[in-house]
């Protein structure tokens, strides 16, 4: 009976690792900067309502304050703050590889975006787990990318 178990335990093991490809791991710098296979243009807005963002200079001290308390809640079981991959991509950096109006559309349109965006679907294969839609309000996601722009040190 053992030996039954043995040998299907064995063939499952052998399915699960073949269905994932090779054993060989990236190198620990792939792991931690997951990037689309797409790159984006400066110019990419994303899918959504948002079409301009007006930006603050300098940065807005209370919605930096309230995006943090929503990256708390909301954000912080799947995303790091530096470019490190949790089970979403690290958030450093991302003011600078996306637009205001892509990061507002992602955070309020999320189905839609990872639907039909290529660079949402891109990251998508990267991450291989889906954005849950988190329900930002406007103001909510807003405030959210303010944070996001004192996390990338912007001014």
């Amino acid at each position: 009976m053992q030996k039954k178990y043995f040998i299907i335990g064995g063939l499952f093991a052998s399915i699960l690792i073949y269905s994932c490809g090779s054993n060989q791991q990236p190198a620990a710098s792939d792991q931690s900067k997951p990037t689309a296979p797409a790159s984006p243009t400066n110019t990419d807005k994303g899918i959504g309502k948002f079409k301009e963002v007006q930006l603050t200079h300098p940065l807005d001290e209370t919605m930096v304050t309230k995006g943090k308390a929503i990256f708390d809640v909301k954000c912080m079981a799947c995303h790091k703050l530096t470019s490190e991959k949790l089970v979403g991509p690290g958030w450093k950096g991302v003011t600078d590889r996306r637009t205001p109006e892509y990061i507002m559309n992602f955070a309020t349109n999320t189905e839609e975006m990872l639907n039909k965006d290529p660079n949402a679907k891109a990251l998508l294969e990267v991450c291989m787990v889906r954005m849950p839609n988190q329900n930002l309000t406007d103001d909510e996601a807003r405030e959210v990318l303010e944070f996001m722009r004192k996390n990338d040190g912007k001014n």
